[in-house]
């Protein structure tokens, strides 16, 4: 493992975001890999879910919608008391014309519309070196009260959802068939657990007996995923730490790394200030093809980190030392600033100590990007960063939430 994220982070030295317009040097990629449309749960049709990340600057999306990949013919109903208005209706056809909306008629003498399947909206969107949708899909089970929610990224046929005996009996079950998959097709792809804390759903152990994977959502914009702790119910950044502990110094699941994704799984795409909205979370990805098999292998390589507003240059390892070059923010104030925290568990005489303590903390001027250093002592389990603005989220989780951004673990 150490072999490994010496290989990983030497490749992350390699090349800083934004050095390079030539698109085959790696640079940052923007994108959300969990949000919904009409073909299950969300408020609105595919093709505006995907133009407002278009719109917002995203490099690549997945449209996870649950249990489908989406596929075949589907009709929706087009009601004024629905979640297919004939306002939302007149809004595609505004933005895309008016041979877009494929419209028909009901048994009943009502309206309905043809939802966009992915390959047209790929059709539609793609773009080389600029935009890609990356096929998936929400795999959703459950144990008793326990959600059970994975996303299948890559994957362009749907994944059944399992339900074994067990609580890790499902999600090993889900992430055995998504691995499964990717074996069967030769693709690369990805699973990632969501929203841990979601209805008091999973614990700590969960995410360190996990096997054959090592990704989950240590932010989660839909604000009843309760990201944070609550009373006695660790944060999922605690839990991030815990079940780094549990997986590397006692070997739990397979002993490997856990890496941490933001995501937005938006559901309201028409309300500026509702449960579920996209831009509050994202993964930034380190990559040289705006390509899907391309942006799984960055990110399963740990080339990536979460954001909720805080960008970054850079992220490498040198030698003793991790150093994080957060990027310059040209508008901001002289009283505002970036909080960087790096965060670890130390080992001694065998016995972890303080779980998730913060090692070092430097408070610096958000627009400087002055690079961030924190040199190994030598008896880390790992080292990761947490990075926070002064600066207000936009679009709030929860309010007093600010700008922050998470780098992946990293061992010396």
């Amino acid at each position: 493992m150490i072999l490994m994220n010496a290989i990983v982070m030497l490749v992350t030295a390699a090349i800083g975001a934004g050095a390079s317009d030539d698109a085959a040097s790696p640079r940052w990629l923007r994108g959300n890999t969990h949000t919904h449309t009409l073909w299950s749960d969300g408020d609105a049709p595919p093709e505006t879910v995907v133009a407002w990340y278009v719109d917002h600057g995203y490099d690549f999306l997945v449209l996870s919608d649950h249990n489908l990949v989406q596929n075949g013919e589907r009709w929706f109903d087009v009601s004024p008391d629905g979640r297919l208005t004939p306002a939302k209706v007149e809004a595609v056809r505004d933005r895309f014309g008016d041979d877009w909306p494929v419209l028909d008629r009901t048994d009943a003498g009502g309206e309905r519309m043809r939802l966009r399947t992915l390959d047209e909206l790929k059709a539609r969107f793609d773009r080389p070196d600029e935009f890609v949708l990356v096929p998936g899909e929400e795999v959703t089970s459950a144990f008793r009260m326990a959600q059970v929610h994975i996303n299948a990224l890559n994957v362009d046929e749907t994944i059944t959802p399992r339900r074994p005996d067990g609580v890790q009996a499902t999600i090993q079950a889900i992430l055995d068939a998504i691995i499964a998959w990717g074996e069967a097709n030769d693709r690369p792809v990805l699973a990632h657990i969501n929203h841990p804390n979601f209805r008091k759903s999973l614990a700590s152990v969960n995410l360190a007996e996990m096997r054959g994977e090592r990704f989950f959502e240590v932010y989660n914009g839909h604000r009843s995923v309760e990201n944070e702790r609550i009373g006695d119910r660790p944060s999922t950044e605690e839990m991030w730490d815990r079940a780094l502990v549990a997986r590397l110094h006692e070997g739990a699941g397979d002993g490997g790394m856990l890496y941490g994704i933001a995501t937005d799984d938006a559901h309201d795409h028409y309300a500026a200030n509702a449960v579920s909205i996209p831009g509050r979370g994202w993964i930034m990805v380190r990559c040289d093809r705006v390509e899907p098999d391309a942006i799984i292998g960055a990110m399963r390589r740990g080339d990536c980190y979460a954001s909720s507003g805080v960008f970054l240059d850079d992220v490498r390892l040198e030698a003793d030392r991790l150093v994080i070059d957060p990027a310059i923010v040209a508008d901001a104030g002289e009283d505002e600033t970036l909080t960087i925290e790096f965060i670890g568990t130390r080992v001694a005489d065998g016995v972890p100590g303080e779980v998730g303590e913060v090692l070092s903390r430097v408070v610096q001027p958000l627009g400087s990007g002055e690079p961030s250093v924190y040199r190994f002592a030598g008896d880390e389990l790992y080292v990761r960063a947490r990075l926070t603005s002064s600066r207000p989220h936009p679009r709030p989780y929860a309010s007093g939430d600010r700008e922050m951004a998470w780098t992946q673990p990293v061992r010396r």
